[in-house]
């Protein structure tokens, strides 16, 4: 039996920056810029009905498929002087460069023809400041429940009192 590779069989369209991808000639492999991975490169693969993801994290490879109805469309990024089309999806480690494209006219043709290959709505992604985190309401929320916050705590242990010399009266049925 031959041993089969992660992009046999698919043509690949380059690395480091983002080729400009050919919609028709789907499906493809290429490298994209990841942060999070070893060696900041994942490879994508990009057909039709779905997407695989492959990247190592801290040496543990690993292969994500996402199907395309996951995405949320395919939306346009302005980067200043150039734009990006990107496979926009929920979670941003998941999102995937399509293509970069430096003339403003030939953009729309591009985004509207990615849109109908994969039946997306086209987007236009806002990028926005992180808010701020919330503050807990209080501090002992975190140490104990809040059941057991209504509750009194016990109080530290002491010896038990002893009553000696005493008759008891104890009741026998």
């Amino acid at each position: 039996m031959r041993r089969q590779t992660a992009t046999g069989g698919l043509a690949s369209a380059g690395s480091g920056r983002i080729a400009r991808l050919d919609p028709h000639s789907l499906p493809v492999s290429f490298e994209a810029h990841d942060t999070r991975a070893d060696g900041n490169i994942r490879h994508i693969e990009l057909h039709r009905e779905h997407i695989v993801l492959r990247r190592a994290v801290h040496g543990m490879r690993m292969a994500i498929n996402v199907r395309m109805r996951d995405f949320l469309g395919v939306a346009i990024r302005d980067d200043g002087d150039t734009q990006t089309l990107v496979l926009l999806h929920r979670d941003p480690s998941l999102s995937v460069p399509l293509c970069e494209i430096d003339d403003p006219a030939a953009i729309d043709d591009t985004w509207r023809t990615w849109s109908d290959i994969f039946a997306l709505p086209q987007l236009v992604e806002i990028r926005r400041q992180p808010s701020p985190r919330r503050r807990r309401r209080n501090a002992v929320a975190k140490r104990r429940p809040r059941f057991l916050a209504r509750r009194r705590a016990g109080g530290p242990l002491t010896e038990a009192t002893v009553h000696r010399d005493e008759r008891e009266i104890i009741a026998r049925e």
